[in-house]
């Protein structure tokens, strides 16, 4: 038995019991609501996960100069850079995707006010700086059909 615990009257069933409560005592089931916040957190979630599959699909497969930055790693063609410098990281977009395949070293020390031991050996004055096998340089920003033409590196 089921008994109600405003008014003490017994019932033989729970849904008895739930209609007496709804109908003398305005006792409303609560039913779960979700708050329209929680709509939005949801939403954002889920932008926030499709912006990032997104750009993981965009970002995965060949670059558009992959042959060209190997056959410059292969040919021993270093790029001479810093991360501060804004004429290293217009170099790095001109090769896009392709760029991790350069032969590429850093020359600021971590906080970025100086140089590693490696470019002050070099004397290497500014970024960027191509070296090539033959020891000649560029120290300039250089478009890929440039260094393409230089090395006789095929541009695929």
């Amino acid at each position: 038995m089921d008994k109600c615990s405003e008014c003490e009257k017994e019932f033989s069933s729970a849904e008895g019991l739930s209609h007496h409560m709804i109908a003398k005592h305005d006792v409303i089931k609560k039913k779960f609501v979700m708050n329209k916040r929680y709509y939005w957190y949801i939403g954002l979630a889920v932008a926030v996960l499709g912006i990032i599959l997104i750009s993981n699909f965009m970002n995965s497969g060949p670059g558009k100069y992959d042959g060209l930055a190997q056959c410059l790693a292969d040919k021993k063609v270093t790029f001479y850079g810093a991360f501060w410098c804004s004429h290293c990281a217009e170099q790095k977009q001109l090769f896009g995707k392709s760029a991790k395949l350069l032969h590429y070293v850093e020359c600021s020390t971590p906080d970025g006010k100086g140089q590693t031991p490696l470019c002050i050996a070099k004397k290497i004055e500014g970024y960027p700086t191509w070296e090539f096998e033959d020891g000649s340089r560029i120290p300039a920003v250089i478009t890929p059909e440039s260094l393409a033409a230089k090395t006789g590196c095929p541009i695929e």
